[in-house]
């Protein structure tokens, strides 16, 4: 946020304070809202359940909690913020694969910038000239529609970590950092890059040869002793672990090791130069993800134990591949988007100048040339590499054994694959008259009812940021809809029906996709009811423990209540039946977790899955093509990537012959004497003859092989085994008893 002194000059954050707070929507239209998010996988029977949980809700406990919830938001900056920072703060599970993100950057273009030491300069020079523009309070704002955006989020950016302690995590921010740490073979080193004005102290040349200087100092190291003190695998343990390791560092009487956490906590980033070349996107995107499992002479030698992920990581690859991991509880990914693109941008840019001196600059000021300063005018700084030197007693090294292996568990758990759709992308989509981010949720959701028959939970975050400390919404995007076009596609019908069916999800799907950025969705506003429950009860069990220390079961029948404490189901803290009902859970057990997060700047961007039998899937849609980068826990992601590329062909074909046939319907009611009219109407269509491309269309179709199964069919035998499932047991088990189909002789095995 801006100073008090530079409030009137900022451009970073000039628009900041006409920014409006995030509404707290109406109560009853959160729940409709939520009724139409949760019918789409319910049954009768399960829906008419959770319609009376949500009247029950509406009558009893909803008002009195959104009673509060608007007090309670008159002190704050927006009602869900620390409700949401804390839903992070208090995962106990590791962040790598379970929270932290990653972008894998396009290739610099420039072949001098091709190996590991120059590209890891250019683009911490840049990140340096970013963090100075951002510091300078010369960073234009995002904008959309002419209108900025929230700019908060880039004051938690850098200089932040994540502190694990015996109460859940807290963010630390360092706003005065001028140092950045450097892992390399699990080895931790720091120098200063920045003035105390913020300036840069080092040119591109010299920040190259500190990398080398560090690359060789850890080739000297053997794999079993780096291996041994690799301090950056406790990041990823579980954060209570994590936190009792911390607080014993802090606690010890010799103050090297806490010196040593102070150091990389307050560093402004990590560079992560790995030992390792990866080929294809593939093995490269893992490597930004979760980092490399490789075992030799039993020691992890892969670049897992290269990371710090309490931290925001600029990792680069010996052959010059580069991406970004980031610690995701302050931050979102639009605003990582921005850094990331603006820092390739920039190495371009510098790039254009060595040829074209007049060419311009991305920043509105440059850092004066550190090689043309005076050496005095940098003050108190040391821009040479030190080697961070850990003092491991036997507790401190079996920690990290231990925690190695743990993470080498969790890596081998997980898989990660990578769709390149090069057949088309958002020119087609748009040119159909689709909105290109609804046509490939369809696709997703089309894609997993091919492979499993039914469909399931659906999460995309929409951006919030035209709202003071805006973050995200949930798009809930399987509705019924969906689930209808879904249906239709797999079924033998008509072409035009199942575009028709397409339409009609993609208009759902943008109608609350805008909703959601409007701050009218329903999972935060719950969210933070339910925060509100736990909030209230929490209160109550601490005031019924002061007023009666020796009570254990915090009864308080002798506690006084007024009429609205009465309301919140407080007779033995009962959950509000909204919560309670088992909507909630489903909904949020999200199968298919998706983002959509795209750039000229970026080749691949992913996440790992949220729920154990889901998926994690970031994509790209670019002009001509769609990056997707899908992540499970071994849930056949290769097969769902190839049904989802079989869909896209499939779709493009339907579309095509449902657009063949409205052009012959309208060349059949033509009058002839009008031909000349045909160039001030209509739009351009490109007739394609029998190609290879064309032949894709009219393949094997989305499920491969196996062809289409008659879903209409499927969809009548589960409703009617869900009906008699609803039966008497009794009768039930006569039918199980009856035997269905040949009997085959033994010799036909």
């Amino acid at each position: 946020m801006p100073s008090a002194e530079h409030a009137e000059k900022s451009v970073t954050f000039a628009g900041q304070d006409d920014l409006k707070k995030l509404p707290i929507p109406d109560l009853s239209d959160t729940v409709s809202r939520y009724l139409s998010a949760v019918s789409p996988f319910q049954n009768a029977k399960e829906l008419k359940r959770t319609e009376a949980a949500a009247q029950e809700f509406l009558k009893a406990d909803g008002p009195e909690l959104q009673k509060l919830l608007i007090e309670y938001d008159k002190d704050q900056v927006s009602y869900i913020e620390q409700f949401w920072f804390d839903s992070y703060l208090n995962y106990d599970n590791p962040v790598v694969l379970n929270l932290n993100p990653f972008f894998l950057l396009e290739d610099d273009p420039t072949p001098a910038r091709a190996n590991q030491v120059t590209r890891a300069a250019s683009l911490t020079i840049s990140s340096l000239c970013f963090i100075r523009c951002l510091r300078r309070e010369e960073l234009p704002p995002d904008m959309i529609r002419g209108k900025p955006l929230c700019m908060y989020q880039y004051s938690r950016l850098f200089g932040t970590s994540r502190i694990a302690t015996d109460s859940g995590c807290k963010m630390q921010t360092n706003l005065t950092a001028r140092h950045i740490a450097v892992l390399c073979r699990s080895q931790f080193y720091w120098f200063d890059v920045l003035d105390e004005n913020n300036d840069i102290i080092l040119t591109e040349q010299y920040l190259a040869e500190n990398f080398r200087a560090i690359i060789d100092d850890a080739s000297t190291i053997p794999p079993s002793q780096a291996a041994k003190s690799a301090m950056g695998v406790l990041t990823s343990e579980s954060r209570s672990v994590w936190a009792g390791h911390r607080a014993k560092i802090n606690e010890d009487e010799d103050p090297n090791n806490k010196e040593c956490l102070d150091i990389i906590d307050s560093a402004l980033f990590l560079v992560c130069l790995d030992d390792s070349e990866p080929v294809g996107k593939a093995a490269i995107s893992e490597n930004m993800l979760c980092g490399s499992y490789d075992i030799a002479t039993g020691v992890q030698v892969g670049t897992c134990t290269n990371r710090w992920y309490d931290k925001l990581q600029l990792i680069v690859c010996k052959n010059g591949s580069a991406g970004i991991n980031f610690e995701h509880t302050g931050v979102d990914g639009h605003t990582v988007l921005r850094f990331v693109s603006d820092i390739y941008t920039d190495t371009i840019m510098r790039f254009a100048k060595t040829i074209n001196p007049a060419a311009p600059n991305l920043w509105p000021s440059m850092s004066p040339d550190p090689s043309k300063r005076d050496p005095e005018s940098f003050g108190d700084v040391d821009s040479t590499p030190h080697r961070l030197e850990w003092k491991l007693n036997s507790e401190l090294s079996t920690a990290i054994r231990f925690a190695e292996t743990r993470l080498s568990d969790l890596l081998l758990q997980n898989e990660l694959q990578i769709l390149e759709f090069t057949n088309y992308g958002s020119n087609f989509m748009k040119q159909s008259g689709f909105s290109p981010d609804a046509f490939v949720q369809m696709a997703f959701q089309a894609a997993y009812y091919g492979l499993y028959g039914r469909v399931q939970s659906v999460y995309e975050p929409a951006m919030t940021k035209s709202f003071r400390h805006g973050r995200t919404e949930a798009i809930r995007s399987t509705t019924n809809e969906s689930v209808n076009f879904v249906k239709r596609f797999c079924e033998d019908v008509n072409p035009q029906i199942k575009v028709d069916a397409l339409r009609k999800a993609c208009t759902r799907h943008t109608a609350i996709t805008r909703q959601a950025s409007a701050g009218e969705g329903q999972d935060r506003h719950l969210y933070a009811l339910f925060k509100m429950w736990e909030k209230q009860v929490a209160d109550h069990k601490a005031g019924e423990h002061a007023k009666n220390p020796t009570s254990s079961n915090g009864d308080g029948s002798d506690v006084t209540r007024s009429p609205s404490d009465t309301s919140l189901s407080d007779a033995g803290h009962e959950m509000p039946a909204l919560f309670a009902d088992c909507a909630w859970d489903r909904l949020n057990n999200t199968i298919l977790s998706t983002s959509n997060c795209g750039n000229p700047a970026l080749r691949m961007f992913g996440f790992g899955p949220t729920s154990l039998d889901g998926f994690g899937i970031g994509y790209i849609i670019k002009d001509n093509s769609i990056s997707i980068c899908a992540s499970s826990k071994h849930r056949q992601t290769s097969r769902f990537l190839e049904t989802l590329s079989n869909y896209f062909l499939e779709i493009r074909g339907l579309i095509r012959e449902v657009d063949e046939l409205r052009g012959v319907e309208k060349e059949k009611t033509r009058p002839e004497d009008k031909q000349k009219s045909r160039s001030r109407s209509g739009k351009p269509v490109t007739v394609t003859t029998a190609t290879e491309e064309a032949d894709d269309d009219a393949g094997a179709g989305m499920l491969g092989g196996y062809g289409y199964f008659d879903f209409e069919t499927l969809d009548k035998d589960i409703l009617r085994q869900k009906a008699n499932a609803t039966k008497d047991e009794d009768i039930g088990n006569v039918h199980r008893r009856h035997a269905i189909g040949r009997r085959l002789r033994l010799g036909e095995y």
